[in-house]
């Protein structure tokens, strides 16, 4: 069982989708802090002063001395609709998205054009024209 284990871990596919899934989760760090820390102060400077974590709605009751912050009211465990923070997770879905649509039109171009590299080159269409046209005389 060891052995079979051992040769399912060896295997490519598996040790790139582990090196994927880390790259990946490092990627989504950074789209996450470019969207909290670039983006969004950004629009809430176009919409004036708009920050989107402030958004909420409280559904249950408030214990008595908690703050009126989203964090305080997560922390006393108070029933939170933090529709704020869903758009930001929006954007934050919708860059990463653009951006590995990005990466993989590049990739695709660029295994296309190995592929038009390798591929044996034949004659053109006039050319094969040509050979049918004189096959045709004789």
């Amino acid at each position: 069982m060891f052995e079979e284990f051992k040769a399912f871990i060896a295997r490519g596919n598996v040790l790139d989708l582990a090196v994927g899934v880390i790259i990946g989760a490092a990627f989504g760090t950074i789209v996450k802090s470019l969207t909290d820390d670039v983006i969004m102060p950004v629009i809430g400077a176009i919409f004036g002063g708009l920050d989107f974590s402030k958004y909420y709605l409280v559904l249950g009751a408030v214990p008595a001395g908690t703050a009126d912050t989203l964090s305080a009211l997560r922390e006393a465990k108070v029933p939170v609709f933090a529709y704020g923070a869903f758009i930001t997770a929006i954007v934050n879905f919708l860059i990463l998205a653009f951006i590995i649509f990005l990466i993989v039109r590049q990739a695709n171009k660029f295994f296309q054009s190995k592929k038009a590299e390798e591929a044996p080159k034949g004659p053109t269409e006039v050319e094969l024209l040509a050979e049918i046209r004189d096959a045709l005389k004789k």
